[in-house]
């Protein structure tokens, strides 16, 4: 899903930048959280006529693929006034950042999602809110498993994170995609009272990380989406033997444009 948003807004962001409208195909028919989902053009038959004008060969396509020369294509892509644009190598990161308040509201989240959010932070307004995100799964494999981190490896960090606020209460916000998590092995670490496991679909956890005052978590586009909302500071483990400072943490700016 969040692969699929900064995809996207690079194309958004130049299709803004030269007066063109641009609609995402994925953002047509799936992932129903979002705003954009409510816009002109963005639902089902449109993404139906699209995939098939550009089967077709109706609709000429300009694929970005790793190594790509992007100069090259985006002077191909002005050549054209109706296009595809495919391939998840397409990067047009100053435009991204002059665009990203406009990128911000099209990725906005639907009122019901921002209210069940609301609801379950009230409680800790006042606490120092850590966004946690266990990616497992697909991360057994990709990168040869470098990125998958066990529980025990997770709560150590949280628990150096802990540590250098200790003027601070925090509430601790787990949100996964494994159904194994060890939760009690996080509240018996963390305190029961300090550690939170929402469950929810994909639009509500990233939502509530969006909300939360710092991010960790192996290296994501999801807590990268996360952190772009509010520009949330970001920590991407990437050695969970190294020691977390302060310094650990770097900004949406940067870290997009070293998506590993």
């Amino acid at each position: 899903m969040c692969n699929n948003i900064l995809q996207y807004a690079h194309v958004y962001a130049w299709a803004m930048e030269h007066h063109r409208h641009s609609l995402s195909m994925r953002f047509a028919y799936k992932y129903p959280y979002f705003r954009i989902g409510d816009t002109k053009y963005h639902h089902f038959l449109f993404y139906l006529l699209g995939k098939y004008s550009a089967k077709l060969g109706l609709l000429p396509t300009v694929t970005f693929d790793e190594g790509c020369d992007v100069k090259a294509k985006e002077a191909e892509m002005l050549t054209h006034r109706h296009l595809m644009v495919e391939g998840w190598y397409v990067r047009f990161y100053d435009l991204f950042i002059k665009y990203k308040d406009d990128i911000r509201q099209l990725f906005a989240f639907h009122d019901d999602i921002e209210q069940k959010t609301a609801a379950l932070l009230a409680p800790h307004q006042s606490t120092l809110k850590l966004g946690v995100h266990v990616r497992r799964g697909d991360y057994a494999r990709w990168q040869g498993g470098k990125y998958l981190y066990n529980d025990e490896q997770f709560i150590g960090i949280i628990s150096q994170f802990v540590a250098l606020h200790p003027d601070r209460r925090v509430s601790i916000w787990v949100c996964g995609n494994d159904p194994d998590l060890d939760r009690e092995a996080y509240r018996q670490a963390l305190g029961s009272n300090n550690v939170h496991f929402p469950a929810g679909n994909p639009g509500e956890d990233l939502c509530l990380l969006s909300h939360c005052d710092y991010l960790i978590g192996a290296p994501s586009t999801f807590t990268l989406v996360a952190s772009m909302y509010r520009d949330l500071p970001l920590y991407w483990i990437m050695d969970a033997q190294e020691a977390l400072t302060h310094q650990s943490f770097n900004t949406f700016n940067h870290l997009f444009k070293h998506i590993i």
